[in-house]
């Protein structure tokens, strides 16, 4: 039987980041897909891990000041990404934060759709959005709130496009299931671990990282440390916010603006606690943290549910969760770590980060897309026993699809347990 033939759907390619990471390793675990994004300007210097494949793209690639502004054109994308001739794929897999779930598949197709979040400032984050770009009132505030509700409506409606939601946190799953009504499967977006492994001997400072944008609170922790001398902070990333954070600082806070990997990955290894403030919808640089034997002091919402094993909550604690984004529960929560310290070692949070490696990352992948393609099988069959034509091809591809994931399997680290989301009100 033939392999299926599948295509990758790719929200838009300007920069390596999250969900590139993603994309990376469907193409390793599909290294056959044609891959398909609204636009296209990644540099030649980031598009290594494409392995020399083009990529489809939308009439969007081609308006003007695209390149620049290609955010600008989102009340087209919806129309640019169903646009996408898809109709020749047994099985597509979308990588969403925006509209790339919303391509247009038929009854004889699989679709499994890898949710970074619902479109994040159409929903529940539409207030933050407009207070931050300073649409609250006005013209040009109405214009914006009907686009977003526009974009609501049909990213509603294209959620029954889609066989399967796969959420890459606890978070995100709530979130799919407020915003669509859909069950979703979890699993954690890939981080390389093995990239911020080694051993460093522990330095004497706490340490702040991600870009300084707003719902990142950098402002927060830097404030927070001004009122503990007796404390060194470092951060690293630059951003609106940098300004502020200058504003802020305090002789015992160093903010080194934005640095090369291997300086971030040195400040991973020797910081005896990593502090982060925001809620992100997974939180990668938690995880790479955890990786270079770093505990946490983490805002207690979002992603960081998943990755933090907090002290007082069973064996190998690797961090603390703090439940107030305000000075005094930063301040709070880095006392309660220094009482502490000891209970979260280094070999704990390594051990804490292998569970989200790039491996365990393809294997999960790979075995959800098996079961919704035997699953389909099943369905085909039993809705028409005697028709040859979709049967033994669906059947064909289920044969192939268990391969990479037999590969995967024999490398993969064990899968993470899965337990039901903390509220930030059960912590104490």
């Amino acid at each position: 039987m033939r392999p299926p033939k599948v295509a990758i759907v790719h929200e838009w390619l300007t920069t390596y980041a999250g969900s590139e990471r993603v994309l990376e390793q469907l193409i390793k675990l599909y290294p056959d897909a044609d891959v398909f994004a609204v636009v296209d300007f990644l540099p030649d210097s980031e598009r290594g891990f494409l392995q020399g494949r083009s990529v489809t793209t939308s009439f969007i690639q081609r308006l003007p000041f695209a390149k620049k502004h290609f955010r600008h054109y989102l009340p087209l994308m919806p129309l640019a990404i169903e646009q996408f001739e898809l109709g020749d794929y047994d099985l597509i897999l979308s990588s969403n934060h925006a509209v790339a779930k919303g391509v247009l598949t038929g009854p004889d197709q699989v679709h499994v759709s890898y949710v970074h979040s619902p479109i994040r400032y159409a929903w529940d984050l539409q207030g933050q959005y407009l207070r931050e770009s300073g649409l609250r009132s006005g013209l040009k505030s109405w214009i914006v709130r009907a686009s977003l509700h526009y974009m609501r409506l049909w990213d509603t409606r294209t959620a029954s496009g889609v066989d399967s939601f796969i959420a890459n946190s606890s978070f995100i799953q709530r979130r799919i299931r407020k915003a669509y009504g859909r069950d979703s499967r979890v699993i954690f977006p890939p981080v390389d671990v093995a990239g911020f492994s080694g051993e460093a001997d522990k330095g004497d400072f706490f340490l702040a990282a991600g870009r300084m944008v707003p719902y990142k609170k950098m402002p927060l922790i830097v404030e927070a440390f001004a009122r503990m001398p007796q404390h060194r902070l470092v951060v690293i990333g630059e951003g609106p916010d940098f300004e502020r954070c200058k504003a802020l600082a305090t002789p015992n806070v160093t903010l080194l603006g934005y640095q090369r990997f291997d300086v971030l990955r040195d400040h991973m290894l020797r910081a005896r606690g990593f502090v982060f403030a925001g809620e992100e919808d997974f939180g990668i640089m938690l995880v790479e943290a955890q990786a270079a034997g770093t505990p946490l002091i983490a805002y207690g919402n979002g992603g960081a549910r998943d990755i933090v094993r907090p002290v007082g909550a069973g064996a190998a604690p690797t961090g603390l969760f703090f439940e107030e984004q305000t000075v005094g529960s930063i301040v709070d929560a880095v006392g309660r770590f220094v009482a502490c310290e000891a209970a979260m070692t280094p070999l704990a949070c390594k051990n804490n980060a292998r569970g989200f490696s790039e491996e365990r990352f393809r294997a999960e992948i790979a075995a959800l897309v098996e079961e919704e393609l035997a699953a389909f099988n099943g369905r085909v069959a039993c809705a028409a026993p005697g028709i040859e034509k979709t049967g033994p091809v669906r059947a064909g591809i289920v044969e192939a699809a268990m391969l990479p994931r037999q590969q995967q399997l024999a490398t993969a680290a064990p899968p993470r347990l899965q337990t039901e989301p903390v509220t930030v009100q059960e912590l104490s």
